[in-house]
């Protein structure tokens, strides 16, 4: 839900509105309070829309119908006036998601949830037909799941049985994919009762499985496999079959009805049709959740026309008023909007409503990454609270916090909840390798932008056919062999580099070995010695690594204990050249297993130290302000990541501002980060290159920032 504009009514039919709820081509649905105090969902419909007779007469239709409906799972229309220049009609507030955004986000329903949602869906049917109505749309967007069962909605094309039809001759009506083969018809006439059982079987194969029984593409394509093919359901649980493929008969006639199909899918149900804990873990959650922020929305207060005298620049309020027609229509709003939210004795302009919208962070807060994962939340309030101290600001931010903890199990179910919930546009996390396909895989889905700060999406990107909601602000795992080249090529030469691979480094490794094989420092050799998997073996490679006269090593590992046996193992073997690593291994278990072993030490990393960025200076600063010391690794890119974000945000325009487009906008952006340029190839969507890695050295027992590559001047460097 988004503020209310202050092109926005304040009241509509007696309803005081309270919010947005969605707002499109067709109109926008606010949250009320009535005069009885109710929630409701306010739909008003653009005048441009209402100007068209036929448009209105569809609108009317879809009040007339709806008011004749009163079950259970229906949502009746409890107020509407068709003939307003804004026609509108209110319903009472249904706080759950949409049966769409559930099994999107959270994954298919259980056979048993399935079977309940079908049976009270197909009574709602029975009370739709038994009234003489076809609704013509039942669709997963169409039904929304409430504690105690769902609620059927949207009667904009419902009609009765053989009227006329007000759409253009060559116009299909419905949703392709959920439509059935007769609606496809040009005229759309032979639509009936069946068409809907037909819309419902459709319904109960997406909630059961994730995806329709035609396949999904061009809507023609879909249409096509409706009427002419078999409908696809080898993932159906084996108890919804047969009653599916009921459902789906081609012929109208072969359909089973309403009541026959709730009393076949209720057959043996445990607990019956009727139970209550019909919803999976964690969707009655997420109602509660919603249901608690609405009913917690304060109430506006009322408009008053007769409000004190207001001197403004000399004038007052009824002056004002007086000045022309335009002000006296709308002034008492005007002085509403305007002045709500101040705080009392304040002085200054009047407080903008501004909408705000939700950024999500996933993140290891509480297990082995918990370092990674405070830096990432530090690092993005720190953003959000700036962002909403500009004066120029044309939105708010928000921030949801989710902890993984490092678990994978844990991992599926957060980022399930956080894409589930349509206030969160962005998510940005996790701040671990493992979770990225979970995270990529359930975001693409949901259409939700996911924005890896800290964590590794090689092995993504070659796993995932469409990735197209990933954005890795962070450096691919091949540029941290660009500071370790050129440092022995240009700082501190050598010929004959020995690379450790320690294979229990696993993934992020690999790109490091690869590049530094095809690209050896000062164009000289690369000898390569594996300590294989489960080996301890450093001995035998600091033995191997003398034997072929390397001048410098790498260590391609990620483990901090095992980096710091490698140093311990290089120092008791005499080993004399430069040691270099790679972030992963920098932590502080490092220094502890090597100890003085670990002095000189060289690191590739793909973080700054905003400490020694100028233009960090004021970030640093409110840090220490607010924890009490300096920014830790990947806060300063978890910043610049929010920074990101909102200027695509701002690029979208108000009616843009969502999930929709937001991620191709994202890699249309150019930011200027705290810690490095964000921008994009515009083809590959790939970071640009601008010498986004850097340089780090231990001396007297801590890392010490030597600057970023390719600028470590060979004066400087040790």
């Amino acid at each position: 839900m988004r503020p209310l504009t202050p092109a926005d009514p304040a009241v509509i039919g007696g309803n005081r509105l309270l919010g947005r709820l969605g707002s499109g081509g067709m109109g926008t649905v606010y949250l009320a309070r009535s005069a009885t105090g109710n929630l409701v969902a306010v739909k008003v419909i653009r005048a441009d829309h209402a100007a068209n007779p036929d448009f209105r007469a569809r609108f009317r239709r879809e009040v007339e119908a709806a008011g004749q409906l009163t079950g259970r799972w229906v949502v009746p229309v409890v107020a509407a006036d068709p003939q307003a220049r804004e026609p509108w009609l209110a319903t009472p507030f249904v706080p759950g998601p949409s049966l769409a955004e559930a099994v999107g986000g959270y994954g298919p329903l259980p056979a048993r949830a399935v079977r309940i949602l079908g049976a009270r869906l197909a009574e709602a049917l029975a009370q739709v037909h038994a009234a003489g109505l076809v609704h013509r749309d039942v669709k997963p967007g169409n039904i929304l799941l409430a504690p105690d069962g769902p609620r059927l909605i949207d009667f904009g094309i419902a009609r009765a049985e053989g009227a006329v039809t007000l759409t253009a001759a060559d116009a299909v009506l419905g949703t392709p994919g959920y439509l059935a083969p007769e609606q496809a018809r040009a005229d759309g006439v032979a639509a009936g009762a069946p068409s809907d059982v037909f819309s419902l079987g459709c319904v109960l194969a997406y909630a059961a499985s994730g995806h329709g029984p035609f396949g999904g593409g061009h809507a023609a394509a879909v249409v096509y496999r409706t009427v002419h093919d078999e409908p696809e359901l080898s993932q159906l649980p084996h108890e919804l079959l047969d009653t599916v493929l009921a459902c789906l008969a081609k012929e109208p006639a072969a359909r089973p009805t309403p009541g026959e199909l709730r009393a076949v899918l209720g057959d043996g149900l445990p607990g019956g049709v009727e139970a209550e804990d019909w919803l999976p873990a964690p969707l009655p959650r997420l109602i509660a959740e919603r249901s608690t922020r609405a009913l917690d929305l304060p109430a506006p207060e009322p408009t008053r026309i007769d409000a004190p005298e207001v001197t403004v620049r000399g004038l007052t309020r009824r002056r004002l008023l007086a000045a022309g027609a335009g002000l006296a229509v709308v002034g008492g709003p005007v002085v509403w909007f305007t002045t709500r939210g101040r705080a009392r004795g304040t002085t200054g302009p009047p407080a903008r409503d501004l909408a705000t919208l939700t950024l999500g962070l996933q993140a290891d807060l509480t297990g082995p990454g918990k370092e990674s994962g405070l830096a990432h939340e530090r690092g993005m309030k720190l953003a959000v609270e700036r962002h909403n101290a500009r004066p120029d600001a044309a939105f708010r931010l928000a921030l949801r916090i989710a902890d993984d903890g490092g678990d994978a199990t844990r991992a599926a179910q957060v980022v399930k909840e956080l894409a589930a919930d349509p206030a969160v546009v962005a998510l940005v996390g996790p701040t671990w390798d493992a979770a990225v396909p979970e995270l990529a895989t359930a975001c693409n889905t949901a259409d939700l932008a996911l924005l890896l700060v800290s964590a590794d999406s090689a092995e993504t990107a070659t796993s995932l056919p469409d990735w197209r909601t990933m954005v890795a602000t962070r450096p691919a795992g091949d540029q941290l062999a660009l500071p370790v080249i050129d440092y022995f090529t240009r700082v501190r030469p050598v010929r004959r580099t020995g690379l450790v691979e320690d294979v229990e480094g696993g993934e992020p490794a690999h790109p490091l070995v690869r590049t530094l094989q095809q690209s050896p420092p000062s164009n000289g050799t690369v000898s390569v010695h594996r300590i294989p998997a489960g080996s301890s073996d450093f001995a035998g490679a600091v033995r191997a690594l003398t034997e072929a006269g390397a001048e410098a090593v790498v260590y391609a590992g990620t483990s901090p204990q095992r980096a710091g046996r490698m140093a311990r193992a290089l120092t008791e073997g005499g080993f004399q050249g430069r040691r270099m690593g790679i972030h992963h291994a920098m932590e502080p278990a490092f220094l502890t297993t090597a100890g003085q072993a670990a002095e000189g030490w060289l690191f590739s990393a793909l973080f700054t130290d905003p400490q020694a960025v100028p233009a960090a200076a004021g970030f640093v600063a409110a840090h220490r302000a607010a924890y009490g010391q300096p920014p830790a690794r990947w806060a300063t890119e978890a910043y610049d990541a929010v920074g990101l974000v909102a200027d695509a945000l701002t690029g979208l325009g108000e009616d843009g501002r969502g999930r929709a487009g937001l991620t191709r906008r994202i890699f249309r952006t150019a930011h200027q980060g705290l810690a490095k340029p964000l921008s994009f190839d515009t083809n590959t969507h790939v970071l640009k290159r601008e010498g986004n890695a850097y340089l780090y050295q231990v001396e007297s027992g801590a890392y010490r920032y030597l600057g970023r590559y390719p600028d470590v001047k060979p004066s400087a460097a040790p």
